[in-house]
């Protein structure tokens, strides 16, 4: 039978944690028809689900192999076994967990097997493993690298909850192209769509035009049309939304709008709304040049934005790469304008697929 590449990933969080990974990895070393090419550094990471139990040890491991997938999933499952791994609830503690990660660019949805493994593009463990193996492998089905799911996730590792609404929050400053995007994405994925209220702000046309003193009215209009709209007992759980803004764009804004005296005020409010408000699921990040973004909204020609100045576009992306590099809440899976095109099916198709696998719906 013809050698395949795979790729498998190692768990331990009982008992005497490195050996568990040693015995295991010299198991399959000494199985006839596998070969153990290459094996990342081991790290320490926190429990998924219940936190009330040992951190783990985590690997990856390279392997050749001339079984199939389903017989290289059966001996993963009898060495676990051989290791004294007790089979109970989800995420509960183990001698050793193998999981079949990749098998060559095989796609397997099978009743006791699913391949490549359906949770590893959210676990920043399993794919900082990949990534000293081989950075650039390319997911089968996300069809993006090992290096930019990485990256997606910033370190963090995330949890499909279904009982949760499923919110999808567009970002990006303005004339980027949120709105663009968002209506197309929902067309294709069937699902609802919140826009942003900032045509009826009756307070945003007097602030672009330099009314400093309504800077206030205007960011709690927004913020409480806001948490109005993201409010959990409207927003379905399990059920996908998308919304053309991410509510924590707000401190941004404020930063960058009120005087001194209003944002002690504001950020003494904010925290209240914060609470009441559904968290994404992801973010999908939209990034262009600030004079680019400056061009399309003088293109579309909104009376009341036309005196926005390239320095607050500048200020407002520098506000948003902050953000998002510290950003901790949900994967955000980033956009070049540069690279992307709103209007070409196939940009729009691939990024919908992509979307499906961040999801729980």
């Amino acid at each position: 039978m013809e050698e395949k590449t795979a790729y498998i990933g190692l768990g331990t969080n009982l008992g005497d944690r490195e050996k568990y990974i040693k015995s295991a990895l010299k198991l399959l070393k000494e199985n006839g028809n596998i070969e153990v090419a290459r094996v990342s550094n081991v790290i320490e990471t926190e429990p998924l689900g219940s936190a009330n139990q040992p951190k783990y040890l985590n690997a990856v491991a390279e392997i050749k192999t001339t079984l199939s997938a389903e017989d290289l999933h059966e001996t993963l499952i009898g060495t676990e076994s051989s290791l004294g791994r007790t089979r109970r609830e989800k995420w509960s503690p183990r001698t050793i967990d193998l999981d079949l990660l990749l098998f060559g660019n095989h796609i397997i949805n099978g009743p006791d097997l699913t391949v490549p493994h359906p949770q590893m593009h959210l676990r920043s463990f399993v794919l900082k493993g990949l990534c000293q193996l081989n950075a650039e492998l390319l997911h089968p089905v996300i069809k993006e690298s090992i290096k930019e799911l990485a990256t997606r996730l910033n370190g963090c590792d995330f949890i499909h909850n279904p009982n949760l609404p499923q919110l999808i929050s567009i970002a990006g400053i303005i004339g980027v192209g949120k709105t663009t995007l968002a209506e197309r994405l929902s067309k294709l994925l069937g699902c609802k769509l919140l826009l942003e209220p900032y045509d009826k702000n009756p307070f945003l046309p007097k602030v672009y035009a330099g009314k400093k003193e309504l800077a206030l009215d205007s960011q709690l209009y927004f913020l409480t049309a806001r948490t109005k709209q993201l409010n959990p007992d409207i927003l379905p759980p399990g059920r996908i939304t998308i919304s053309d803004y991410f509510f924590d764009k707000e401190l941004i804004y404020a930063n960058l709008l009120l005087n001194r005296q209003q944002l002690v005020l504001y950020k003494k409010i904010y925290p209240q709304f914060v609470t009441k408000v559904v968290p994404p699921v992801l973010i999908i990040y939209m990034t262009d040049s600030p004079q680019k973004c400056l061009e399309r909204i003088h293109k579309r020609n909104r009376p009341y934005e036309q005196k926005i100045k390239l320095q607050f576009l500048e200020a407002l992306a520098a506000g948003h790469q902050r953000l998002f590099a510290r950003w901790k809440t949900c994967p955000v899976i980033r956009i070049s304008m540069s690279e992307f095109d709103c209007t070409r099916a196939g940009d729009i198709e691939h990024l919908a697929n992509q979307v499906k696998y961040y999801v729980a719906a």
